[in-house]
């Protein structure tokens, strides 16, 4: 199991996806999970962050599913702050390979998000309290991951997309020598294994 880190429009999800289908693992983020219920919308919408133990109970159940289904995982954004990450360490004492940071450079990710237009993407002040709320849980959560001797990587998020992948193919392979990839299916395309419910 590999998390993938980032803020808002570095292109997790893409890259999430693309590691899912290259490796045939399953993609979880918490960020779909959460945005296909429409529970939480006001609080997406003012840049607040989901209670702890909603998000936990919710991406527990998938990781099991998936586990339980034969897949490695591929996290999305998740854990998202200490409270989450200390879960993961201590129910999940030994499944976690590493973990991934994309860096992309603010002015980029502001363009990146104008792009995609999404609805929690539309107000500026919402988008700095999010990238200000990351920051914060991303100084929280890697000296945990570090003290678990849990592997970090930082990763190049600018550039093509495909280049992008390829940095991060590289990276999970070294995190998890079991990833192998994953033969193209008969229509030439990637095998779909990933999913964000």
């Amino acid at each position: 199991m590999i998390t993938l880190f980032g803020l808002a429009g570095s292109g997790k999800g893409t890259q999430g996806r693309a590691l899912a289908e290259i490796f045939g693992w399953r993609w979880l983020s918490v960020g779909e999970a959460i945005r296909q219920t429409n529970e939480y919308d006001d609080i997406i919408n003012q840049g607040n962050m989901i209670p702890d133990e909603d998000v936990i109970k919710m991406m527990g159940k998938q990781i099991a599913k998936a586990e339980d289904e034969g897949f490695d995982v591929i996290l999305d954004g998740y854990p998202r702050d200490a409270v989450q990450t200390k879960w993961i360490l201590e129910n999940m004492s030994g499944k976690l390979d590493g973990a991934i940071i994309l860096e992309v450079p603010k002015e980029e990710l502001l363009e990146r998000l104008a792009l995609r237009g999404r609805d929690d993407d539309r107000e500026r002040a919402s988008i700095e309290r999010r990238f200000s709320i990351y920051e914060q849980n991303i100084n929280e959560i890697l000296p945990l991951l570090e003290s678990a001797n849990i592997p970090i990587r930082r990763v190049d998020g600018v550039g093509q997309v495909e280049e992008v992948t390829a940095r991060l193919v590289e990276v999970a392979k070294e995190m998890n020598p079991n990833a192998t990839e994953q033969e193209k299916d008969v229509n030439g395309g990637e095998i779909e294994h990933s999913y964000g419910e």
